[in-house]
């Protein structure tokens, strides 16, 4: 059959024209009849008391329908915005999860937080009543960073919570640790920052809100990477509603990276108010109010120790992090520095001994939770410096290191220390790769130009794993998962052969309509262009988990995969039927049914067509229709993982950092579309150099104000940053998922900034610099030359 595109195949985006010719369907765009827009007031104080409220002269304004206020909120006895991850510390107990309201009650903790939400017949009148709304409060002294926040006399965000500590959780081995430390030859140790970043996705997040009276019914149109999760937080646990009576849809969404991957109290807010006022309500985030509300990322304070014998080899690993949490707890708020971290420390590495403790810490902060790589990157990022660190001080080449202490190929499943167990991998396969690809045989002869131009020029390595498919719930569950980690898909073959797909992922960006287009078209033997998918409805499609840590094809495609098998099955029986042959009989190739060992046959569109016209079907045993679905929960997670590598040259007179080369060699499995594994590869390396070169969110430690809160003091990276990046795979199947495939939509991010760092450190390294910390801007770079430049000048 003509236009059979499957795995493997790189053809262009089904998706790419609707957004390229400005024809995606976004929030923003959305008119509903007689709409309202809301404005949210959020408070100007990193940590106040609010001593009241006066609406009088805002609700006084033409066009004002309503003011809602957190005194609303508790009035009609609704709950507060869920955390859906438990942790436990060191003792046992469970960790502090104060309430997270929707809207503001009793006090503000971080620039931000939502006190009153306006709703208006326009958007004017409604910001022009956002001004005049008077808020009176008590300012309370504010802290923004970790180190501070658990010191005794440090302001406390919450009275029960003491010493601002959500929770002090540990991993791993701590007497291995102790003796192996003890007959260490060496041991490095480095203290390091995880920059706190601000995801700033091309489309700010937005809502419209719809009451429907005659039926009883909400509507919700958000920015949303998993809707199905929204619905049921929202109704069941915020709202307090009938979850039948609540749809909610994520129509095309312009970039996710984490940020939209919450519950967000707006969301509840605005659904709240438009029964309220019994109209549709209507709010797009500007793009300040997405720098003070969107959930950041990272932001980690670590103390690392490794341990080794004489020869180089790893003996144990110990880690100590102060996590910022922020205000609250977000949905997935207190897994990321401790669930999704501890695990990966043990890298890539045979490393016998590991111990993780991170003291989880509120802050009067923007809440802090996934953001892309979430949890993963922070590991890498100490853990590869830390070898980096090691490899100098015990002089021994850093690549050979790595190939000292990697685990080979036939040393898979893994099981490491730190709970994980690897099912398989080529860490240096991927490491020789990566050196051939980089030329790095060539590096000293561009280091020696370097040098004859008055430049500075460093080569830095990066070898890494990571854990992706977030699940199996059973493995999840264990760890403190308030929810399953499933996904489920329906294939629905229409009387024509046609194929609808109804998928619980939700596509924002990359590519998920082209992909599972090419696993069907694979699977059925139909035309790529027959087969649509259908995503981010809940009134359409079935329960689904959503988007987020690279989980859509791992998790999604499985169910894709498995639901497909299952149409193939009950394909077999009605051709069966057709044939007059035993089930056993049939087999199914390239989207026949045919006899085995005859010329007899159906094509798939035969054999749908009869599906829905069952004239003499053996209806006790046979029933109309061709549409089955499926949920996968897998067994394990997977784990991509390969070595990226970075060039930089650094100007010693500016200290601007140039990526003069970047090289990827990555294991993601299986490779659905190579085009697309190139292209999430290029964006999550990007990110990766931004938080490395560029990107940092700054707060005032006195008033919590914070100073990098639009583009104008938050560095994004821009395609002029980065030289053309050479990606290639270098792939081991995955033994438990049905297609091989491993995930590849969060290992550029994974790999990079540790990747960049090790370059400028090794840039820097005759100057007798050990260590930079992200982001390695101009202006820390030149205070670190002319830093290390006066001792030099004094002798």
């Amino acid at each position: 059959m003509s236009n059979i595109i499957g795995i493997g195949k790189a053809p262009r985006r089904k998706e790419d024209f609707r957004f390229l010719t400005g024809r995606g369907s976004y929030v923003a765009d959305m008119k509903r009849p007689d709409m309202a827009f809301g404005v949210f007031v959020r408070s100007p104080h990193a940590h106040a008391v609010i001593r009241g409220i006066d609406k009088t002269t805002a609700l006084a304004l033409p066009g004002v329908q309503a003011i809602l206020t957190g005194e609303d909120v508790a009035a009609d006895g609704l709950g507060s915005l869920p955390c859906g991850w438990g942790i436990h510390g060191t003792d046992g107990l469970p960790m502090k999860e104060p309430p997270f309201p929707m809207l503001a009650q009793g006090k503000v903790r971080f620039v931000g937080d939502m006190v009153a939400f306006v709703v208006a017949d326009t958007l004017k009148e409604a910001r022009a009543a956002a001004e005049l709304l008077a808020v009176d409060y008590e300012v309370l002294p504010a802290v923004v960073g970790v180190l501070e926040a658990v010191r005794a006399d440090a302001p406390l965000l919450f009275d029960d919570v003491p010493n601002n500590l959500c929770c002090d959780w540990e991993l791993g081995d701590k007497a291995a640790i102790t003796a192996a430390f003890r007959k260490a030859a060496h041991v490095a140790r480095l203290s390091l920052v995880n920059n706190r970043l601000i995801g700033n996705p091309m489309e700010p997040r937005a809502a419209i809100a719809e009451y429907d009276r005659g039926r009883d019914h909400y509507t919700l149109w958000t920015t949303s990477q998993f809707p199905h999760v929204v619905r049921f937080l929202m109704a069941a646990l915020v709202l307090k509603l009938p979850e039948q009576k609540v749809r909610v849809v994520a129509p095309d969404v312009g970039g996710g990276f984490g940020v939209k991957q919450f519950h967000y109290g707006e969301e509840a807010v605005i659904t709240w108010a438009a029964k309220k006022v019994e109209r549709p309500i209507k709010w797009v985030a500007d793009r300040s109010e997405g720098f003070v509300s969107d959930r950041h990322g990272r932001d980690h304070v670590t103390e690392a120790e490794l341990a080794l014998d004489e020869n180089g080899k790893f003996l144990a690993f110990k880690v100590t992090t102060l996590a910022n949490m922020g205000g609250y707890l977000s949905t997935f708020g207190p897994n990321i520095p401790t669930n999704l971290y501890g695990p990966l420390l043990s890298g890539v590495y045979t490393t016998p001994a590991i111990y993780c403790n991170v003291k989880v810490v509120f802050t009067n902060t923007v809440p802090v939770d996934a953001y892309r790589g979430a949890g993963r990157p922070e590991a890498t990022f100490v853990l590869e410096r830390i070898v980096d660190v090691a490899a100098a001080e015990m002089k021994i080449d850093r690549v050979e290191l790595r190939r000292r202490n990697m685990i080979a190929r036939d040393a898979y499943p893994y099981q490491t220390p730190v709970l994980v167990e690897y099912d398989s991998g080529d860490p240096l396969g991927c490491l020789e790769g990566a050196l051939t690809a980089a030329d790095a045989a060539g590096f000293s002869a561009r280091k020696a130009a370097s040098e004859r131009a008055g430049r500075f020029r460093g080569l830095g390595y990066s070898t890494y794993v990571e854990a992706c498919g977030l699940a199996p719930s059973r493995f999840a569950g264990r760890l403190g998962a308030r929810g399953g980690l499933y996904e489920s898909a329906t294939v629905r073959v229409h009387p024509t052969g046609q194929v609808t797909v109804l998928i619980g992922t939700h596509n924002h960006g990359q590519g998920h309509e082209t992909t599972f287009a090419q696993i069907v078209s694979d699977k059925l033997g139909v035309p790529f262009d027959s087969v649509d998918i259908v995503f981010g409805d809940t009134d359409r499609v079935q329960f689904g988990m959503g988007t987020y840590g690279s989980r859509s094809l791992v998790v999604g495609g499985a169910a894709l995969s498995k639901a497909s098998d299952k149409v193939i099955v009950k394909g077999k029986k009605i051709a069966a039927h057709l044939l007059e042959a035993g089930e056993h009989d049939i087999q199914f190739e390239a989207g026949v049914f045919s006899v085995a060992g005859t010329d007899r046959s159906k094509s798939f569109a035969e054999i749908a067509g009869a599906a829905y016209v069952p004239h003499d079907y053996p209806l006790e045993v046979l029933e109309p229709g061709l549409e089955e679905q499926a949920y996968y929960d897998p067994v394990n997670f997977t784990y991509p993982g390969g070595c990226h590598i970075a060039e930089v040259e650094i100007d010693p007179e500016t200290g601007t950092v140039t990526l003069e080369k970047y090289t990827a060699v990555d294991d993601v499995g299986t490779v659905i579309n190579p085009m697309i594994v190139a292209g999430q590869l290029h964006g999550g390396i990007v990110q990766g150099v931004g938080q490395a070169l560029f990107e940092n969110a700054v707060y005032d430690e006195v008033s919590g104000q914070l100073l990098s809160g639009s583009f104008m003091d938050y560095c994004m990276p821009r395609a002029d940053h980065l030289p053309n990046m050479r990606v290639e795979t270098h792939s081991t199947l995955c033994t438990h998922t049905p297609m091989g495939v491993k995930g590849c939509g969060e290992v550029g991010t994974i790999g990079s900034p540790a990747a960049v760092i090790n370059a400028v450190v090794d840039a820097l390294s005759h100057l007798g610099v050990h260590h930079v910390d992200m982001p390695a801007t101009p202006n820390r770079i030149w205070r670190i030359i002319q830093n290390a430049a006066m001792p030099l000048a004094a002798e």
